[in-house]
């Protein structure tokens, strides 16, 4: 059997193959952040599709952190029940689920949050300020609210939360130096950046229990002149090693900002072994830290994920845009069709979810499957 199907156990969850849903925004929630039917069904679809884990889209723990319409929220108590609706779904179609949970700092739109944006420090020009700079208070009240949220991921019956330390986010920007011009214990050297993610991780393992599973996600660099480096991000990664994160999933680049490095990169790779993104700085990982890794980026070939997960690469691959071309991926590659996967990178399927018609696969391969318009 293929290594990429081997069952396995990440903390004390049964996984029953190595690959993972990565978090993409969907765009089908309610206007209140509560999972829509649809929404459920797009996730236990991929779970029927074969998928080991699945992980949610990004969920806002506060108001203010929303980053746009649509987006899944855990801010309430009031969350939980619809929350839970979706987790047992998943659960009942064959995979475990991890909520993803998160703040978009200085990236909150006030249009769609009602209040002006607060991040590691302030952005501001001649005309305006952009995004005000943390209290401390606010770095205590975030951390309280990450925690909260983690609970409420608990209580949902979710497996485990991943924080969202990547693509630009909250706790990204309190990683880079572009974004952190802070003079205090939270900017500065990368010990200080990344103060704000390990005591953030630290409160959500108080809050929930032992045996759930704490994740991050986070960016192995952003890929811009004055930003972070793989150095930083595998120190970081050191850090929430000691603070109890049980696996890290290893992403790359901002999502406005990096151009050509974007996460969610235009275009195949002519060939195979050109698939992954982020190889280099995955074998530097598994060099300097033990923590089990997921990798996800580019990866579109049935040969490429094995060779990942043989070579020692990763622990488990991740896929994103693929799974929107095709749910039953897994299922497919499994049944012995191991033909690389019809998404073409060409990221057409975020158009009808920006329209609020939510995210799905604009063009198909030819002779599979069918492309319609689905409603909300």
């Amino acid at each position: 059997m293929a290594t990429l199907f081997e069952a396995t156990r990440l903390k004390n969850i049964e996984l029953r193959n190595r690959s993972v849903r990565s978090a993409t925004w969907e765009g089908l929630a309610a206007d209140n952040g509560h999972p829509t039917h649809r929404l459920t069904q797009l996730l236990a679809d991929l779970a029927a599709g074969g998928v080991g884990l699945i992980i949610s889209s990004h969920a806002y723990v506060s108001r203010e952190g929303q980053a746009g319409r649509f987006q899944l929220g855990v801010y309430d108590d009031g969350c939980v029940a619809p929350l839970a609706r979706m987790a047992e779904a998943v659960r009942k179609a064959g995979s475990p689920m991890v909520l993803q949970i998160a703040h978009s700092g200085c990236r909150a739109p006030s249009e769609v949050t009602g209040k002006p944006p607060i991040g590691p420090s302030t952005l501001s020009d001649k005309r305006r300020q952009y995004c005000r700079e943390m209290t401390r208070h606010d770095i205590r009240r975030l951390q309280e609210a990450f925690a909260r949220a983690g609970l409420r991921a608990e209580k949902a019956g979710f497996d485990g939360v991943q924080l969202h330390a990547a693509h630009g986010y909250l706790l990204t920007q309190f990683l880079s130096p572009l974004w952190n011009k802070r003079n205090d214990s939270y900017g500065g050297p990368i010990e200080n950046r990344a103060r704000m993610l390990v005591e953030t991780t630290r409160a959500i393992r108080e809050a929930v229990g032992a045996g759930f599973l704490v994740m991050a996600k986070i960016s192995c660099e952003d890929y811009l002149e004055g930003g972070f480096t793989v150095d930083d991000t595998l120190a970081a990664c050191a850090m929430l090693e000691q603070a109890g994160v049980d696996a890290i999933e290893m992403s790359g680049g901002e999502i406005f900002y990096s151009g050509e490095f974007q996460p969610s990169r235009m275009g195949q790779a002519a060939c195979p072994p050109e698939e992954a993104y982020y190889v280099e700085a995955a074998k530097q990982y598994k060099k300097a830290i033990k923590l089990p890794l997921i990798l996800v980026g580019g990866i579109r070939s049935f040969e490429v994920a094995e060779g990942l997960i043989k070579g020692g690469v990763t622990d488990y691959v991740a896929f994103s845009r693929p799974l929107i071309a095709e749910p039953d991926l897994i299922k497919r590659w499994k049944s012995g069709n191991r033909e690389r996967a019809e998404c073409a990178s060409d990221n057409l399927c975020f158009k009808p979810a920006y329209a609020g018609r939510g995210i799905y696969c604009l063009m198909k391969k030819k002779g599979k499957g069918r492309n319609t318009t689905p409603k909300r």
